[in-house]
């Protein structure tokens, strides 16, 4: 089998000081990068917990759900839940990009051409990187789906508690919605790498800096966008699994694509797509935010350190 270009996926280990400056410069990158990245999924899981036109919490629009959440709960109530994807937000991170690196090096011993090498990789970041933050998504939709004031609701750590003392660590615990998570961060990421290296080796470079860099920033802006189109429909399935079910005792909401289904069945297929416009605006520009932070702090570390 022939074996990626050397320039796309470094194979040689840390052997000298020279390699080692650089995988010590790309991990302060993937910290800056993982520092930088937005996480506004307030009115997201909120859109995407409500059960059509007949759930009696519905929201028309973005604006009407904003004025309802601070006429209801304050401008407290768009930080519920904020505590976990601060906790967990530059780890996530850290752990995308350096498993993104990780699968590229392996993918180098494969037959796989670079193009479709770069997805697959994407792919194995997105599914560890969803191993690690499904039990803080797991709080966080159980904390914005509470629609008590601030004051009201039991912290993170309390409802970290409740759901491990009723549920336990499990599928059904603090592991709840983990295929979900998987599809969501795996599909995510195979479209996200995939396009954004691909499209930016494909686009000549500008030896202009600035036209350089809005290059680079388009390219991410349009892979963030395309990948939040695509995996929305197992984001929405996440949302059902891991809120608060329409009848208390009974779970309706069990699986992956069980959920998908009744959804599609029941609400038609423009609700797999609820909460696409601000996850959108998150990250669309937060994507190729992301990426260009590491790209830059990356390339300029192992210039100057």
């Amino acid at each position: 089998p022939h074996r990626l270009p050397r320039d796309v996926f470094p194979t040689c280990v840390c052997c000298d000081r020279e390699e080692l400056r650089k995988h010590d410069s790309q991990g302060a990158a993937r910290h800056a990068a993982g520092s930088f990245s937005p996480d506004h999924r307030r009115w997201i899981s909120r859109f995407q917990i409500q059960r059509g036109t007949s759930d009696p919490n519905s929201y028309k629009s973005l604006g009407d759900c904003f004025r309802t959440i601070f006429r209801n709960e304050g401008i407290s109530g768009f930080y519920k839940g904020i505590l976990p994807p601060i906790v967990a937000e530059t780890p996530k991170r850290a752990v995308k990009f350096f498993t993104f690196e990780q699968y590229k090096k392996l993918l180098n011993l494969t037959p796989l051409s670079p193009g479709l090498a770069l997805s697959v990789a994407g792919l194995g970041a997105g599914l560890t990187e969803a191993v690690v933050v499904n039990p803080f998504e797991v709080v966080k939709v159980s904390l914005q789906a509470n629609r008590d004031s601030f004051a009201e609701q039991p912290s993170s750590f309390a409802q970290a508690r409740r759901i491990i003392n009723s549920e336990g660590f499990g599928l059904r615990g603090l592991n709840k919605g983990l295929t979900s998570t998987l599809g969501r961060h795996g599909v995510f990421n195979m479209i996200y790498f995939g396009f954004y290296f691909n499209v930016k080796d494909a686009i000549p470079s500008s030896p202009d800096p600035t036209l350089e860099f809005l290059r680079k920033f388009a390219i991410g802006l349009v892979s963030g966008t395309i990948s939040s189109c695509v995996n929305i429909p197992f984001d929405v399935a996440k949302s059902r699994i891991q809120g608060p079910q329409p009848v208390p005792g009974e779970i309706k909401y069990r699986t992956c694509f069980q959920s998908m289904a009744l959804v599609y069945r029941e609400e038609g297929y423009l609700a797999l797509y609820k909460g696409l416009v601000p996850k959108i605006m998150r990250l669309g520009p937060g994507g190729a935010v992301m990426l260009l932070v590491y790209e830059y702090v990356s390339g300029w570390l192992q210039k100057n350190w």
